[in-house]
Parts: structure tokens; sequence; C-alpha cells
């Protein structure tokens, strides 16, 4: 039966940055999800397996084909779906038999199946396209649907998922919740998407410590990391009272080794105990104090290495926690009213047309609709970003826009240098406790943005935007759970369900969307 095994594997970056490092693992016939926080090595564990990318250390023994669908699709100008499949010599191998021009070797290497079989895979992630459609003329979404049908095509007998519902609207994300459930082979899932991760047998949690391997589904793996959790913070209060305990044990011992020393000096001061006795008494008290301050010290040491190591545990299971100041925005304050708005960048092909909006605090609205409706260009266009084609806009209130790039962050700064830039009436004190709330402690905060990740990108503007003093009374959030790992999305649903302003959102997260109190849906279905 087809199984992949790793062995004592470790990764580092070029700079020698240890990612992880002694990770076991085995994936066999069933469908694994593979969770963490943004910087654990997720993905590249993925192109490990897949074989882009070599270990640092460590073995790998895969018995079976592997194909993996990675984050995004970068096609070349002319390339078709048929490129994409790999399948393009074999159509023009067709075409050349159709046409009566196919030499002997072609009819003898025909696969006269391939146009049956990329049909059926697209038509199993449901996207509308054929082997000839160009990639470029694809919206993002349909190019990972494409992608997707791709790794279906190879029949392979792994597929490794690397984000697929990223980017997908909400008939794309339907669309992989269906592949998954209808797959029989094996599948391993890099994925922040609880709908996804509800439809897997397994979850293997990657932390700083390793991996760790959970039997079940989403909400059976959340369960158990809640008993650990308790369980931890338990250690670390046990470990807290001990080391207080040897701390009081070591002084106590000092305060009578004190009054010892001072009683035999008084006595030898008063000259009535032989100098022989007295040099042997003070000899026997220094080997015994010298014995003792050693094993106090040991023990002290022990005491906090118990302390830091139950401490570092109760930090990976604990959730971010993030709190906002109130916008002091009075209900009923009207902060958006758009009538009959246009939006696109070309006047003769608007992305949409006539659409009317109105919105007053502290009301929540996300804006559904496909990929390529024109979401974010309305975002943009709310923000003060983008000119409408036409139509009347007023924002009365100050809206602050969060959009998937991050753009308003200066990648050449760090990340505390940005929260300074975009919230000057922070001292440096708040600035570090916010981006500590962030999980950006100490030196964390000193990163380029330009080195971050993609979750924590986000993680990074987010904090900027939100954490100030003055958070803004309208906040646009442009598919902000893209790229975040699943306890930043889970403090994120938090902050936002405590946040005070207006709040229109685009996503395709339904889960998202319910944890933050969304009171209207509005829908951008409308084709131009």
């Amino acid at each position: 039966m087809p199984a992949i095994s790793v062995a004592k594997l470790c990764w580092a970056t070029p700079e020698g940055r240890t990612i992880f490092d002694d990770l076991n693992l085995s994936f066999g016939n069933q469908r694994v999800g593979i969770v963490g926080r943004n910087g654990v090595g997720k993905s590249t564990l993925l192109h490990i397996l897949a074989g882009d990318l070599e270990p640092a250390d460590g073995s790998i023994h895969a018995d079976g084909t592997i194909a993996l669908l990675r984050q995004s699709v970068k096609p070349r100008p002319n390339d078709t779906i048929a490129d994409l499949f790999g399948a393009a010599e074999a159509l023009e191998v067709l075409t050349r038999a159709e046409s009566g021009l196919a030499s002997m070797e072609d009819l003898a290497e025909a696969d006269w199946t391939v146009e049956e079989r990329i049909a059926e895979a697209l038509v199993r992630v449901e996207l509308e396209a054929g082997a000839t459609t160009r990639l470029a003329s694809l919206s993002g979404g349909q190019q990972t649907r494409a992608a997707l049908a791709a790794a279906i095509f190879a029949d392979p007998d792994f597929l490794l998922f690397d984000e697929p519902t990223n980017n997908l609207d909400r008939d794309g994300r339907d669309a992989v919740l269906r592949l998954v459930e209808g797959w029989t082979k094996g599948l391993v899932i890099v994925s922040h998407d609880r709908e996804l991760l509800e439809r897997m047998d397994a979850i293997i949690e990657m932390t700083t410590l390793g991996a760790v391997r959970y039997g079940g589904n989403w909400s059976h793996y959340r369960e158990r990391k809640a008993i650990e959790l308790a369980a931890a913070e338990s250690d670390l209060i046990f470990a807290q009272k001990r080391q207080a305990d040897i701390h009081r044990r070591t002084r106590q011992a000092d305060e009578r080794k004190a009054k010892r020393d001072a009683a035999g000096a008084r006595k030898s001061l008063r000259g009535d105990m032989p100098k022989i006795l007295l040099g042997a008494r003070k000899n026997a008290a220094e080997s015994s104090g010298g014995s003792g301050q050693r094993l106090n010290e040991r023990m002290a040491s022990d005491a906090a290495d118990a302390v830091a190591a139950a401490r570092a545990r109760v930090e990976i299971l604990q959730k971010i926690s993030i709190k906002l100041p109130s916008t002091k925005v009075s209900d009923g304050r009207k902060l958006v009213a758009l009538s009959n708005v246009a939006g696109g960048y070309d006047p003769d092909k608007p992305a949409f047309a006539r659409f009317s909006l109105v919105l007053r605090s502290p009301e929540r609205v996300a804006i559904s609709g496909f990929n390529g409706a024109g979401k974010s260009t309305l975002l943009k266009i709310i923000a003060g970003e983008l000119d409408p084609l036409s139509g009347s806009v007023d924002v009365p209130a100050q809206a602050r826009l969060i959009d998937q790039h991050v753009a308003f962050l200066d990648r050449t700064q760090s990340i505390l240098d940005n929260f300074k830039r975009l919230n000057p009436e922070s001292d440096e004190n708040a600035c570090r406790s916010i981006l500590a709330g962030f999980l950006f402690r100490a030196d964390a905060a000193l990163q380029q943005v330009g080195t971050l990740s993609g979750g924590q990108l986000l993680r990074a503007g987010l904090a900027c935007r939100l954490g100030g003093p003055h958070p803004p009374e309208l906040l646009l959030l442009d598919e902000p759970t893209n790229h975040l790992d699943l306890d930043s999305i889970s403090a994120i649903e938090d902050a936002l369900l405590a946040y005070d302003g207006g709040l229109i959102v685009v996503s395709h997260d339904r889960h998202f969307l319910e944890k933050i109190g969304i009171t209207r849906q509005v829908s951008m279905t409308a084709k131009i």
C-alpha cells in the first residue's frame, strides 16, 4: 500500500536558522490536515515531501506517486490548461491524427483518452473551461481550480494541498470540499480552513517543539488541545510554586548561616575557644556552606528551567490575546452611503455598476460574489484609494482598508518602525505591548516587513491598523483570513467581535463571518 514516511527530518534557512528539527511522521491512505502557526515550516514540509526541496538532515521514503497543489499559479502569457496538465504534447498528437498527419510512431504512442480525462478533471472542480483555455484569461480563483484539476488529472497516490481554498469564491470552496470528501487515496493538506479540516481523518500540529498527530477531525483536535492547555497551565503553576519554595528555603538557609557565622565570630572574639578547635569549625563551616550553596544553586537552576519549559508550552498552546480600544463612534451614525456606483479600471468594461449601500454604526456587512465581481475594487473606492467610474460616494467616517497584500506597510522598514509611522501618538512601550499581543515579541518586532511570510505580513498589518490608540471608525477587510494561521484567525475573530466601529468585510470563510457577528450580507453577483 502506498505510504510516505520521514525520520529525523530537519530544515534550516540559508542563514542557518532552524525551522524544524527531528520530525518523525508517516502518511498512508488517510486525509491528514497539517496545522500550526505561521513560520513553523508547514509549506516547507510539503515541498520536501513532494521532492522540491532537500532536507538539511533526515530521511524520506515514499512508496507511491505524489502531486503537489501549490498556493498560486504563475503562468506564462500563452500557457493553456493543457500546459498546466502536462498534456499539450499528447493533444498535439491527437490533432495530427485527426488531420491525417500523424506518423506511425505518433499513432502508437497516442493517448486517446486524454481529452476525456482533462474534461472529467475540470468537471470535478466545477470549472467551465477547456484544454485550450489560456490560464492568463482566468481569475486567480479559477487558476487555483485549474491547478486542482491538474493534480486530479495526474491521478497520484498522494495529493498534497497547500492552502487549496485560498483565493477561491464560495462555489470554488464548495468544489474543493466535495472533492476532499470523495477522495479515496492519500491526502495531506496544509490549511487554516476549518470547514476543510472538519473533513480530515487526522490532524498533525507543527510547533517549535516538533509535530504531534491527533486522530480525528478539527473539532476533536480542538477538544484535545483544550485539555492539554489546562494541563500545561497547571504544570506552570506547580513549577512556579516549586521555584518560589526553593527561593524561600534558600533564603532561610542563608539567614540561619549568617546567624551562626555571627555567633561564631562573637565567640572567637571572647577567646574562650581553643584555636585548633576554632580553625576546625571554621573549615567545616566553609566546606558545608560551599556544598550547600552549590546544592541550592543547582536546585534553583533546575526550578528555573522547569518554569521556562512550562511557560514555553503554555505560550504555544495559548491563544493570541488582542485588546482594541474603543472607536467612540455613536450608534446609528452614518458611515457609508453609496448610490449607483460603478467601479473598475476600464470605463468601457466596469467590474460592477449600479451598486448602492448605506451603512450605519455599528453595522457589520459581508460583501459576497464570484471571483472578479469587483469586491476588492469596491473596498478601494470606499477607502478613497480609487475613484468610482460613476455614481455617488459619501464616506464621512475615518475608514481604513487592510487589503490582501497589506500594501500600506513599508517593506524596507521593520514591523516596529511601521507601527510607529502609522501610530505616531504611541510611545515605545505601547508599541511593543501591542505588537506582543499580535505575537511579535522582543526581537520579532524588529523583523523587516519584506522578509515576512504571508501570514506574518497580514498579522503585522492588522496590528498596525487596529492596535493604535485610535482605531478607525470604519474597518474594511479584504479576505483577512487568507494566509493567517488558525490561532491568529481565532484571535482576530475575538478582537473584531469586541471592535465597536463599522465593518465591511470580503470573505468566503463562513465560519469566520459567523464568529465576527455579521449583521447583513450584500451580494455583488450581478454580471455586467
